[in-house]
């Protein structure tokens, strides 16, 4: 059951230039019960009173079943929009107006596909990297693979890709696979991949025997992502898709 609540936040930090990842408890002092891969809404009005919102998914890593105290989002600045000039120059302490949560992109119990594929551009990898204690459990069964590929233009846009080469060199199994389509890194890793994520995706093979697919980011990339699936005879239930649309 979606909740409204107020937010107050605590704490930011730039990730890139033009994304801000910033930490919010709400003013109310309760816990945020949420899935790994929901998403909140933040509410707020156009200069003209018009009441608008923009949906943003928990980033926040916790213990992947337990409520949170601290809720984390990342925010792409749009130039000229509204929700960025809202999270672009809010100070600590500031208030805003949230419900949540939603959505059903999330890991599901029923599935036993041994090999997960997870694909994002920009801010479309923030729900995975909530998701990293569930993918921890999974992997902790057995005969289970889980493959990031994260599509970015140079390193320095992988938002928390730091976070995601740790996790896959600490747990065997999690393989993340940074996909740089404009300029490769001045130190090349060899999990590293050249082009666009929907290009890398082909070079793994999907199987409907074998994957369970999601994909988050880009509208572009989802779709043509969802077309090389396809492709390679996945059925539509086994594709998850979320799509990251910029307003203003």
């Amino acid at each position: 059951m979606a909740d409204h609540f107020q937010l107050r936040l605590v704490d930011s930090r730039m990730l890139v230039p033009t994304v801000r990842h910033l930490v919010f408890e709400r003013v109310d002092g309760q816990p945020l019960a949420f899935v790994p891969g929901q998403f909140l809404q933040v509410h707020f009005h156009y200069d003209d009173g018009t009441a608008t919102k923009r949906s943003y998914s928990v980033a926040t890593i916790g213990d992947g079943s337990s409520p949170v105290q601290r809720i984390e989002i990342a925010v792409s600045y749009v130039e000229g929009g509204a929700a960025t000039k809202l999270l672009g120059g809010l100070e600590n302490g500031g208030v805003i107006d949230a419900s949540g949560p939603y959505g059903r992109f999330c890991l599901q119990d029923a599935d036993t596909h041994p090999r997960y594929l997870l694909l994002a551009t920009g801010t479309g990898v923030t729900p995975y990297r909530a998701m990293l204690p569930l993918i921890e459990k999974l992997l902790a069964k057995g005969g289970r693979e889980v493959v990031l590929l994260y599509g970015a233009r140079t390193e320095a846009e992988l938002l928390y890709g730091e976070e995601f080469e740790a996790f896959a060199q600490s747990h065997l199994g999690f393989v993340f696979h940074g996909c740089l389509s404009r300029q490769p890194r001045a130190m090349p890793r060899s999990t590293d991949r050249s082009g666009h994520v929907q290009n890398v995706l082909a070079e793994l093979g999907p199987s409907a025997e074998r994957d369970i697919a999601y994909l988050c980011g880009n509208p572009n990339m989802v779709d043509a992502a969802f077309t090389v699936l396809k492709e390679f005879g996945l059925p539509v239930p086994q594709i998850r898709r979320e799509k990251y649309i910029s307003s203003r």
